[in-house]
């Protein structure tokens, strides 16, 4: 029998003693086949999903399959694949038969291809932008601003539009410098054809402004115009975005680059009227709206995506600009692909499809759904001298796998918080790279005004005259400003994130992961912060005694000194607060851990010693010293000599 119709053979659970050993997917390791079977593979394309791709491919090492891929962008993978160099190709967008932008048509050979969903994942706005010398970690953009920001119709940080999104900053004087993709981009298609749908005038205006026009539809190529920077591949924008004399700048990049460069990206607002960025979480949430094209009689679009619905949800948590990316698999021997490649490339794709979904979200991108994995598992059945695996889908444990089907990740995301909902709030959070590290925002964006009402989002209705609430219990008759996971406040109580106040009828401002410790003090607006007498913080841990009116209340994120008075300048996270986010598990002032080369950020809480005790902890933790000196020193030393001694006077 011919070795190819050996390997198409289906693996039995007990073949000990088959030539090619079957590969186990879904648990935590694979068994190789034997030595030299594995035959080196290629493949190029998209930069989006690189990083990825890049750690399928460290990890499958251990199993001796070698994948060489380069990140040189979905239109040169696409083009190569055709051209026979790689065994495979991963692109955002599928071959361009009737491209849009003007480029030559892409016609693969009917019957030589499929499309395998590898990868979702948001593009990310990654900025560098910085106020009075602080790093910016909270923008907040519409999509409008987007739009017109990477068309040129917006050119300065402070201009009107911008600041009306960011109602807790003080924009800049800053012109905003875009950074676009040099090359033949999948991520570039997939950003024009969102902005087309939802902008198209402001695009419109652009091609024609840009010299494009009129091939002004989807374009993998972006149209540059003086003022713009243009990089290859994700990693050269979020690499030109994260240098210092880079300040001002905005890329487009997957949002896995900003968690590694550690840069903060944009919450976009979405038709809910909530700014979100792209958590492996939110992404979920948006493709839930994504249609995927089923009809396997037409390779040309099965499996691909329509966006539309993802661009206009209304889940508050969604991310518009989620989408997935592809492996393109070779179904007919052609170039320099053939069997023996097609084993390993089998191998490789069931990986990928399960075991590599495991650890996809520590790296910022979002594991695939039920549904895309066994179609996943169809479309590599087509790969020419594959192991055909019959695979219990439930062995992936894949985290989007829930026992009835549904989407566990997305069921499971958290709400926005109130002060992400467009109005004149705005949340200090960092994001992206910079989670755990806030922005100082103007006391009059922590509070709502009097007498209104800020947003209830999966809340506890208020009580008589209370405010609204997002995901807590609301404050009783008298409250005003919402209270977020936390025990409400008695009746006068102000509002509360995570907090728990001690005393009823206090007049204390908005805190939150705040313990008031004085009944009845007059606080200030606090995040994250143990304040004894309530003066207006973020991030930082307020000494006892009256040094609240020594505080600028027009700045938040500041650390009083000993005697109360604000030092120069605010300070974000200087000191680590008490209470961590409910919905992510970081603490400010966190340090980041780098993981399989991606940074993350672990949580560092610190106690902070009452400064009230004086010299009665101090003569304490001396007088202990002193014994423990005795203990572990001078002790020892005596009974060492007593024993040499001792030894002498027996010789």
């Amino acid at each position: 029998m011919r070795r190819s119709t050996e390997r198409a053979r289906r693996c039995p659970a007990a073949a000990a003693l088959l030539l090619l050993a079957c590969l186990f997917v879904g648990g935590t390791s694979a068994s190789t086949a034997v030595a030299g079977s594995y035959q080196r593979i290629s493949g190029e394309g998209s930069s989006w999903a690189a990083n990825a791709i890049d750690a399928m491919r460290v990890n499958v090492k251990k199993f001796g399959i070698t994948v060489d891929y380069n990140p040189s962008g979905s239109t040169a993978g696409r083009k190569n694949f055709l051209n026979g160099t790689v065994d495979f190709a991963a692109s955002e967008i599928p071959f361009q038969f009737k491209p849009e932008d003007g480029s030559a048509p892409e016609n693969p050979a009917p019957g030589s291809y499929a499309y395998m969903p590898v990868v979702a994942g948001g593009t990310a706005f990654m900025y560098n932008l910085k106020i009075n010398g602080k790093q910016v970690t909270n923008l907040r953009l519409s999509g409008a601003n987007v739009a017109k920001i990477f068309t040129g119709a917006i050119t300065s940080w402070d201009d009107p539009a911008i600041v009306a999104d960011n109602p807790g900053l003080t924009m800049p004087t800053r012109a905003i410098v875009p950074v676009v993709r040099s090359d033949g981009s999948g991520s570039t298609a997939q950003f024009t054809s969102w902005m087309i749908s939802q902008h198209s005038d402001v695009w419109t205006d652009y091609c024609n402004r840009s010299g494009r026009a009129p091939a002004c539809g989807e374009t993998s190529f972006y149209p540059i115009i003086s003022g713009m920077i243009s990089q290859a591949g994700d990693l050269g924008i979020a690499g030109y975005v994260s240098q210092g004399f880079a300040e001002g700048a905005i890329g487009y990049v997957n949002y896995s680059y900003a968690l590694g460069t550690q840069f903060p990206v944009a919450k976009v607002l979405n038709s809910a009227g909530f700014y979100t960025e792209p958590t492996p979480q939110n992404v979920a949430v948006s493709l839930l709206k994504a249609q995927i094209n089923t009809d396997e009689s037409n390779p040309a679009v099965y499996l691909t995506q329509q966006l539309e619905g993802v661009y206009t949800d209304a889940d508050p948590r969604n991310y518009p600009l989620s989408s997935y990316s592809y492996l393109i698999l070779p179904t007919k021997v052609i170039g320099q692909f053939n069997e023996d490649k097609g084993l390993t490339l089998g191998a490789f794709s069931y990986y990928a499809m399960c075991e590599a979904q495991q650890t996809s979200a520590s790296l910022g991108y979002s594991p695939m759904p039920i549904n895309l994995v066994q179609a996943g598992f169809d479309q590599i059945r087509k790969i020419p001298g594959v192991v055909v695996q019959d695979i219990d889908i439930a062995q992936c444990k894949n985290p989007t796998f829930a026992a009835d089907g549904s989407n566990l990740l997305a069921d499971t995301a958290p709400q926005p918080k109130a002060c992400d909902q467009q109005g004149a709030l705005q949340c200090a959070d960092g994001t992206g790279g910079l989670s755990n590290v806030p922005t100082a925002v103007l006391a009059s964006a922590t509070t709502p005004a009097a007498g209104g009402s800020t947003p209830t989002v999966g809340a506890t209705a208020p009580a008589a005259g209370g405010g609204s609430a997002t995901g807590a219990t609301t404050p009783a008759s008298g409250g005003s400003t919402p209270t977020v996971g936390a025990t409400a406040p008695a009746a006068g109580g102000g509002a509360a994130t995570g907090v728990t106040p001690v005393a009823a009828g206090g007049t204390g401002g908005a805190a939150t992961g705040v313990t008031p410790v004085a009944a009845g003090s007059t606080g200030g607006a606090a995040t994250g912060v143990t304040a004894p007498a309530g003066a207006s913080a973020t991030g930082v841990t307020t000494p006892a005694g009256s040094g609240a009116a020594a505080v600028d209340p027009g700045v938040v994120g500041v650390t009083p000194d000993a005697a109360g008075a604000a030092p120069p300048g605010p300070s974000v996270g200087a000191v680590s607060p008490t209470g961590c986010d409910a919905d992510t598990g970081l603490c400010a002032g966190g340090t980041p851990t780098a993981v399989g080369g991606v940074a993350t950020i672990g949580a560092v809480t610190t106690t902070t010693l009452s400064q009230s005790s004086g010299w009665g902890v101090s003569v304490v933790l001396l007088l202990l010293v002193a014994i423990l000196t005795v203990g572990l020193v001078i002790i020892p030393a005596l009974a060492w000599r007593h024993l040499s001694t001792a030894g002498s006077s027996l010789r």
